[in-house]
């Protein structure tokens, strides 16, 4: 584990949420060569809790450290992962550091849709209005997220968000309206993550966190749509069918916005070679986006095995 070699750790708690993969078995293999590492299992699901959020709240009562890092089992950290948000915690008086890790890619789907989310969210949460104490914006990215044990406790921890499908930046929604410092950067160089394995995996994930993401109502889900969808250049290419000069001008107008997707990719640290999955991206997103939005107005959505019941979004209430 990436973590185990990094001096600053002083355990490693492995919180089993009755996983139906190998992780209880690979983390018991592991016990053998890392003296810090615990495994726990959360049990049965108390009512109102989503899991993650029990499973989080189980492991940290069995800590008594001053910070507490929350992170996935698949992040891989750099050795100076824990350093490098200690250092920004004394350099900002900050009581919660968290990274936006570096996307690990593969699959065509994976280099569509996964890199145009972050962008939309880098447009929504930017790094310099969530860090700005004058500003109410807040975000966190629950794979790396460190806070002090005192704040955590202060405001509640997962208990006080206990139903929340974003967790994390509930948290951190808490942790800033309660008067406390938040950092939030990229991870490049510092952590990094595959999030899904597989398309209906990759699906799941984002129809349940997508619609609260870009704001939680039918009026954002509208702007989004209007935003990302070329009306203009599928317009005029599907009227090119009859006049072929428009048609020549819907192309060049559907690579004029290829070019500025590419550009934004590159400003984002992704390769720009992503360019050219603009359209699949599009398609993706809007539909996911939609299948977030019909999951949520039903108030039931379903992730690994378990559904949930739903209410209006914490940043809308």
């Amino acid at each position: 584990m990436s973590l185990a070699c990094q001096p600053e750790i002083t355990e490693i708690l492995v919180v089993d949420d009755q996983s139906t993969d190998e992780t209880a078995s690979v983390v018991r293999s592991l016990m053998e060569k890392i003296p810090n590492l615990r495994l726990l299992e959360s049990g049965g699901l108390p009512a109102g809790w989503v899991g993650k959020n029990y499973a989080l709240w189980v492991g940290v009562q069995q800590v008594k450290s001053a910070w507490l890092l929350f992170t996935d089992a698949d992040a891989e950290h750099e050795k100076n992962s824990v350093s490098r948000a200690l250092q920004i915690a004394q350099e900002q008086s900050a009581a919660l550091i968290s990274f936006s890790p570096e996307q690990v890619t593969e699959a065509w789907y994976e280099k569509a849709l996964i890199p145009y989310i972050y962008l939309r969210l880098a447009k929504r949460f930017s790094y310099e209005q969530v860090n700005d104490p004058s500003s109410p914006a807040a975000a966190a990215n629950g794979q790396f997220l460190m806070m002090r044990r005192n704040v955590y406790d202060a405001i509640g921890g997962h208990s006080s968000v206990a139903g929340e499908v974003l967790e994390d930046v509930a948290l951190a929604m808490r942790a800033k309206a309660a008067g406390h410092r938040i950092s939030f950067g990229s991870g490049k160089g510092i952590v990094r993550v595959r999030m899904y394995r597989s398309f209906p995996e990759m699906w799941q994930g984002w129809k349940k966190n997508l619609y609260r993401l870009i704001g939680g109502t039918p009026w954002a889900v509208f702007r989004e749509m209007e935003t990302n969808l070329p009306w203009i250049p599928v317009l005029l290419i599907v009227a090119g069918l009859k006049y072929p000069f428009l048609l020549f001008v819907g192309v060049l107008f559907l690579i004029a916005r290829q070019t500025s997707y590419g550009l934004d990719l590159a400003r984002n640290q992704y390769p720009f070679s992503f360019i050219f999955y603009y359209v699949p991206a599009v398609a993706l997103y809007m539909s996911v986006l939609w299948a977030s939005y019909r999951s949520h107005v039903r108030g039931r959505i379903q992730w690994k095995g378990r559904e949930y019941s739903v209410g209006a979004p914490e940043s809308a209430r």
